[in-house]
């Protein structure tokens, strides 16, 4: 009789864990707030407590990329995930988008929010980023994580097939006038790929930080151009993760955050800067 009690708990315990509701990262109005910035209102969210840890999500997405990250990183730090400019809930009415005018975003973020610096990943577009931030605003970095990142748009930088994708989308729809907000806005955020980023890897031996350069063995970026970035950089850790794609922090999440997390709290001498 006690070990069929025993038995009823557990499974009644799991079932109340399980019917408690996801939180709805990057719709969550308990965690939401805006600040403007630089002419934009852009939308973040907070969790937990520490240690500041700026998230800086990919190419047309948003702050609920990193559901499968949030939780575990709140537990040790003050994690603040924001939708870049043009992003999710950060409307943004310009004609023009660059890396540099939303890594000055994400200083000026900081800087309203009264922090000096702020530990930093960024996946993609976001990994751009934080190289940005960190080149454009190095006191704003402790440390930083770029995963699946690029310094330029072509096909030495980019799989072939995905360069070639993003060609033809370009081609088919360079002359269309668009009328409507958001496929305008759209098609400002995917131009911001095919155009952009711009940095010789000369400009990193600025980025004086300690850089972890992530990406999937089967990634979308070349995997010659990752090694690049991170041989350039003076202070840098390189992880090429077995058996993943560009999404490295959703499809290994448990190993991505767990090396992240080590990665921020390392308390191991630094080498010295090449």
């Amino acid at each position: 009789m006690k070990a069929c009690l025993l038995a009823f708990g557990f499974l009644l315990c799991h079932l109340l864990a399980s019917a408690q509701p996801a939180i709805p990262y990057g719709h969550n109005p308990a965690a939401g707030h805006y600040q403007l910035v630089r002419g934009v209102k852009l939308y973040y969210e907070t969790y937990g407590q520490g240690l500041p840890l700026l998230l800086i999500h990919g190419n047309g997405d948003n702050i609920s990329a990193f559901a499968k990250n949030i939780p575990y990183l709140a537990q040790r730090y003050r994690v603040i995930a924001v939708d870049s400019r043009a992003h999710g809930k950060s409307v943004d009415a310009g004609d023009s988008l660059s890396f540099e005018m939303m890594a000055d975003d994400f200083a000026g973020l900081l800087t309203s929010l009264r922090l000096d610096s702020a530990y930093v990943v960024g996946w993609s577009d976001g990994g751009i980023n934080a190289l940005v931030l960190a080149m454009r605003h190095p006191k704003k970095v402790k440390r930083l994580v770029a995963t699946g990142a690029n310094l330029w748009p072509d096909s030495t930088a980019l799989m072939p097939s995905l360069w070639r994708q993003q060609q033809r989308g370009y081609q088919e729809n360079k002359n269309v006038k668009f009328t409507d907000p958001k496929r305008k806005n759209d098609w400002k955020v995917f131009c911001l790929d095919v155009f952009q980023p711009n940095i010789p890897l000369a400009a990193l031996k600025g980025v004086r930080v300690p850089a972890l350069i992530v990406a999937g063995d089967r990634d979308v970026i070349v995997p010659e151009h990752t090694v690049a970035i991170y041989r350039h950089l003076p202070r840098a850790w390189l992880w090429i993760i077995p058996n993943s794609g560009h999404a490295t922090l959703q499809e290994h999440a448990d190993d991505f955050n767990r090396k992240v997390d080590e990665f921020f709290r390392a308390k191991t001498v630094l080498p010295p800067a090449r």
